[in-house]
Formats: structure tokens, sequence, C-alpha cells
């Protein structure tokens, strides 16, 4: 733990755009929701929501009544009084905000459980096709499951080169052909946060006869996604970073309706048996979503994402990416301004529409300037390998007058070289 006493952690009222941030908290429609969310220290700024979302308030309720009365009153008669269907009930909750439809969506397992799931059967549902189409914009986990889903199919993965591209979707149009069985994308890139065109790569795909999987996890909760009107096939993410679901909150799969009967769950398990007590040796799928379920939900941890889910649907999605482009692109005007002089590169887009919810900055000091940076500036951003500094905008608690702040106490850092305290610093964790 590094202790420095004497460092400005501000706010700024005199440098130039403070006046502007604080008009624009002023003006926000979505200010008290910031008082929904637990934030015990009025000093830390923290930036990191795309990765973990902060915790709602609602959350300690329904958890605490889920131990207390449902598992400790209760006990098992709580699992036909709505734990049984407490994933398809939240899954409905969450369709909306991912433009699916009742019946579409369930919360189940992991991320790349879920990944693994829909990707074989989507493979399996195009015989004679070999190739299953990812990019190295792709979260990394998603690249190793997709490579032992083609591993296990006999099947070919295809990395395209899209992150250095000016267009990686005419990337990806150039190897899309009518041997690809699957396309499976990240909607919003972890890295750099540029957004694909859903529906434009969904109707490329679905033109040489390809099946899309898309993973959401980083636009979920951040912006309006139009599943429904885009056709989309599949799609997997995560709960626990802008709907604020929890650490290691359960994932969350979509299967069009028209596909879920047409597709196998290729880890058939008791949650997915149409009649899971009768205990028949023989699996019988049930239809519809349930029968991309696999074993036994943990209902605390799946308790909690109903907060999060609450709070954005109460925001409104409109509202949210209104808020959260006006933060990044104020952002990037205080890099731009304080940062670039200072050797800090935008991995970002310029162009807010081809934006996530985060801003990437860059610098070959990353790691040293992040950890600085969190220890005693009391910013919490995370870092990126080689020399990514992701800033996470939450629209729902991220203020203007924060990310000015927040410039500020990073260009301090810089100016006065803390960082170097912690070039040998090594963490798990980043």
């Amino acid at each position: 733990m590094h202790v420095v006493t004497g460092f400005d952690l501000g706010p700024f009222p005199d440098v130039e755009g403070y006046t502007e941030a604080a008009a624009l908290d002023a003006a926000d429609e979505l200010a008290g929701f910031r008082e929904h969310f637990v934030i015990d220290d009025p000093d830390l700024i923290y930036l990191d929501g795309n990765s973990l979302g902060r915790l709602p308030r609602d959350a300690e309720r329904i958890v605490n009544h889920v131990m207390r009365h449902e598992w400790g009153e209760r006990l098992i008669r709580s699992w036909n009084e709505g734990w049984w269907d407490l994933q398809l009930d939240l899954g409905d909750r969450l369709a909306p905000l991912l433009g699916a439809s009742p019946g579409e969506v369930i919360i189940s397992d992991s991320t790349s459980v879920n990944l693994h799931k829909l990707a074989m059967a989507a493979v399996r549902a195009r015989p004679g096709r070999t190739r299953i189409v990812t990019d190295d914009m792709n979260f990394p986990s998603d690249v190793y499951v997709l490579e032992g889903v083609a591993e296990m199919l006999g099947a070919e993965l295809v990395i395209v080169e899209s992150e250095a591209a000016d267009d990686p979707i005419d990337q990806l149009d150039r190897v899309i052909d009518d041997t690809t069985a699957l396309v499976s994308l990240s909607h919003t890139a972890f890295k750099t946060g540029y957004t694909y065109d859903l529906a434009r790569v969904t109707e490329m795909a679905h033109a040489s006869g390809a099946l899309t999987l898309w993973d959401l996890s980083h636009s979920a909760g951040a912006m309006p996604i139009d599943l429904s009107g885009s056709s989309a096939d599949l799609a997997v993410g995560c709960t626990y970073k802008h709907l604020n679901g929890g650490p290691g909150a359960p994932a969350f799969l979509f299967v069009r309706t028209d596909l879920q009967d047409r597709l196998d769950n290729p880890i058939p398990a008791w949650w997915g048996h149409a009649e899971p007590f009768s205990f028949d040796l023989a699996y019988e799928p049930v239809q519809g979503i349930r029968r991309f379920h696999t074993g036994t939900m943990p209902i605390l941890s799946l308790a909690a994402v109903a907060s999060g889910i609450s709070e954005v649907s109460a925001a409104g999605l409109p509202l949210i990416r209104s808020k959260s482009l006006g933060l990044g692109q104020f952002l990037i005007e205080q890099w731009d301004q304080h940062l670039r002089p200072l050797g800090f590169g935008l991995a970002s887009p310029s162009e807010p529409t081809l934006r996530g919810s985060h801003i990437c900055l860059t610098h070959p000091d990353g790691l040293p300037i992040s950890l600085a940076l969190i220890e005693i500036a009391k910013v919490i951003p995370d870092f990126r390998a080689p020399d990514g500094l992701r800033l996470g905008l939450s629209s729902l608690y991220t203020t203007y007058v924060e990310i000015h702040t927040a410039i500020q106490r990073l260009k301090g850092i810089v100016t006065g070289g803390f960082e170097d305290g912690f070039r040998e610093v090594r963490l798990t964790v980043t």
C-alpha cells in the first residue's frame, strides 16, 4: 500500500471544463439514480463499471430476504415458491433490454458455458459447413471456447484481423462464405469499445447461410439492442457489468424463438429435461428456451441480478445511451486538452455511434499509471495489456464532474512521476 500525503484530489473548479461538467450534471435526468447505489467514499471515483458494476442498494434487501426468509424459513419449499422458475422470470425481465421477446432469454450458467452450448448447437445445425468466423477484437475467452468447439466438431476457426482495419465489417465480408457455419463476435469490443452494427453483420452472415452468435457482455444495459429487429440468431452475455448483477453473477443466453426447438443443447442435464422429477434415465429435452439450461442455479447470486435489471429498466436505455455518449465525448475532449500532450493515445473510436460505454486510453506506462491512479489518486479504472487504460462510464452513477476530476488526478499522477513507484508491482487481476 502506497501512502502519499498532499496529492490533490480536487475537485478542480479553476480548470477549464469544470463549469461545463457541473452544468451537465445539473441537467442530468438520470442524476437521481446515483443514490440507488452504495457509494461509501465520496472521494473515490469508480470508472470500472464495465468490469464490475456498483452494488445496487436494493440488491442487499433482495439477497437478505432470500437468505433469511426463503432459505432460512421456507427452506426447500422455496423451490416451488419461485426458485424453480426464477431464471425464466428474470430472463423475461431482461428480454426488453435486449430487444428480445418473452421466452427468448434465460439467465443461466456463465458466459463461456453459454457460448460453448450455443456455438456447438449452431455448428451442428449447419452440417457440411466447416468454418467458424470470429475476429481479433473478440474477448480471448470467447476465442478459446470457439477453438474448443472447432476442435471437437472438426471445424476450422478463422480469426479475422479487424482491430487495425478501417472498416472491420469489410474485413469480415471478405471471409464469410458458403463454408461458414457460424459468425461469433463481441458486439462491443472489450479493449477499445468499438461496437459492431449488429443488423448489418447479421444480414451479411445470413446472406451466406451462416448463423450469428453475439457476445453482448459490454453492451447489455449500456445501450439499446435490437436482437429481434436485426434477426439475430443467438446471443450470450454477463450480468455483472452494466447490469450491476454482482461479482460472478449468472450470465444470460438468447435463442430466437423459431430456433429453440431446432437446436440441441450439447450439455443436456436435468434442468433442461421435459420432466426433470421423473428421474428417467432417458433424456427428453423440454421445448422452448428452458432446454438450453443445464444444472441447478445458484439462487443467491441469481436473485441479486433482479435489482440491476430493475434499475436499467427504470432509467430507460435511450436516456442511458444518450448520457453515455455525452460522458464519452466529454472525456475525449478532456483527454485531448490535458492528456494527449503527456503521451496518452486514444484507442477507442472517435465516432460516437461506433463506441460502447468505455473509453480506452493508451500509454507505454499504462500498468504502473493504472496502479498509481488506484492507490494514490483514488480513481479505479482497469488495465488491458499491452498499454490500455480503460475508463468505464456508467450512466446510472458516473458524473461529469467525476470525469473532469479523474482526468486532473491522472494528469497529476504522470506529471508528478508517481507511477515510478509501481513499476515492479504485479497483480493477478488488473
